[in-house]
């Protein structure tokens, strides 16, 4: 095959441009890394704001993408153990690092904040699970995963969706028997109690995935790869870090300008929860994405069911906490909290609902995909259309 050549020329760091331009030939989708200099561009020169956010969540996608592939690499030159956890770790670091930089901005982003956790939720189980079981099964009539593995997800889903539906609840009944300021400071210790709580579940359930009951998440055997090149990594261990830090520090920079240019994004695109919810959701997760689709054609739903369910666990488990946790380092006051407006709330246990109902049988087909992105649509069409004051009303 002439990709050996490549490869063996990869290892050995020689002819670094004439790779660079076969992986642009191989993968046409990278060329959207062309809209990394054109926002430095836009914003150097205080183009029209609506412009800045649409090329930098243009540019996200590609560097999403980098990271994760530069994550995958350096996981197999680490071993199973600690590539699993770096797997783990990594998997949503383009949605963190966003937020962390919203986190940054200062309170005033904090709906921002909480609207990306609510639609990277929402959107790994209803529109990556919706297109993977609709593209996977337009080409197979029926597609099996492990039911089992898909319900231990499931239900962790819903303890942490009940760790970000109790803060609410709890605001609620204060506001009503108490409402004086002392409510909100007791939402907020409340939210940093939980969020140890959902910390140390994650933890556990990653020592569950990849230790103790490993065996539930590897997929069946067809599912692996059947030559030996597809067991070595594609890029060595120094080029992996090298992409992965310079990924990194790309997403960083899109974000910065991104969240920047986000209000105005938001007059034009409705509001800045929808915005949020719909629109950095979806960048954010474009790259696995379009994983979960194509490993779904391919008849390997036990990969694309995981790709999506762990995705939203690890948002709801892994990245809340942290950005609970970073807001207290950054000294805000007030600090950020888990206190979601109604509708979020809604959207997450009705996505969670249906995941329930899909994950069932352990089978997926054409119309169960329809059914979850008509629900997604919906839930994006009641977002699109919220009043702009309710939206930042509600935290």
């Amino acid at each position: 095959m002439s990709n050996q050549p490549t490869h063996a020329a990869s290892e050995s760091g020689a002819s670094l441009p004439l790779q660079a331009l076969q992986w642009l030939k191989d993968n046409p989708l990278q060329w959207m890394l062309l809209a990394v200099p054109l926002a430095v561009v836009l914003e150097v020169t205080h183009a029209p704001a609506v412009w800045i956010f649409a090329v930098s969540c243009a540019a996200v996608i590609p560097l999403a993408g980098l990271m994760g592939r530069a994550t995958e690499n350096l996981a197999e030159t680490l071993g199973a153990g600690i590539g699993g956890l770096l797997n783990a770790t990594f998997g949503n670091a383009a949605e963190l690092i966003i937020a962390l930089i919203a986190l940054h901005k200062g309170p005033q982003f904090h709906s921002l904040v909480k609207a990306s956790i609510t639609g990277s939720i929402v959107g790994n189980v209803l529109l990556v699970l919706g297109l993977a079981m609709l593209c996977g099964g337009l080409r197979f009539e029926r597609q099996v995963f492990n039911k089992t593995a898909a319900s231990v997800g499931a239900t962790l889903l819903t303890l942490a969706c009940i760790g970000l539906v109790m803060p609410t609840l709890f605001f609620e009944v204060m506001a009503h028997g108490n409402p004086q300021p002392a409510g909100i400071r007791t939402v907020e210790t409340l939210s940093e109690e939980i969020a140890i709580v959902l910390m140390g579940v994650y933890l556990l359930s990653l020592v569950f995935s990849l230790r103790t009951h490993r065996h539930l998440f590897a997929g069946p055997e067809d599912q692996l790869p059947t030559t030996g090149e597809h067991h070595q990594p594609e890029w060595s261990r120094k080029t992996s870090l090298i992409v992965l830090l310079s990924s990194t520090a790309g997403v960083a920079v899109m974000s910065e300008f991104l969240v920047g240019s986000v209000e105005a994004a938001g007059s034009v695109l409705g509001n800045q929860v929808f915005v949020g919810v719909i629109v950095v959701a979806i960048i954010g997760n474009a790259a696995e994405h379009s994983t979960a689709v194509l490993v779904a054609m391919k008849d390997k739903m036990d990969l694309a069911v995981n790709i999506a369910v762990g995705s939203s666990l690890q948002i709801a488990l892994f990245v809340a906490p942290v950005l609970v946790f970073a807001s207290m380092a950054m000294g805000h006051s007030p600090v950020l909290d888990l206190h979601f407006t109604l509708l979020e709330l809604i959207t997450m246990l009705a996505a969670i609902l249906v995941l329930g109902q899909i994950c069932q049988d352990g089978e997926s087909h054409w119309l169960e995909g329809v059914m979850l992105l008509a629900v997604y649509g919906i839930i994006a069409l009641a977002f699109y259309n919220l009043p702009a004051e309710a939206a930042a009303g509600g935290h």
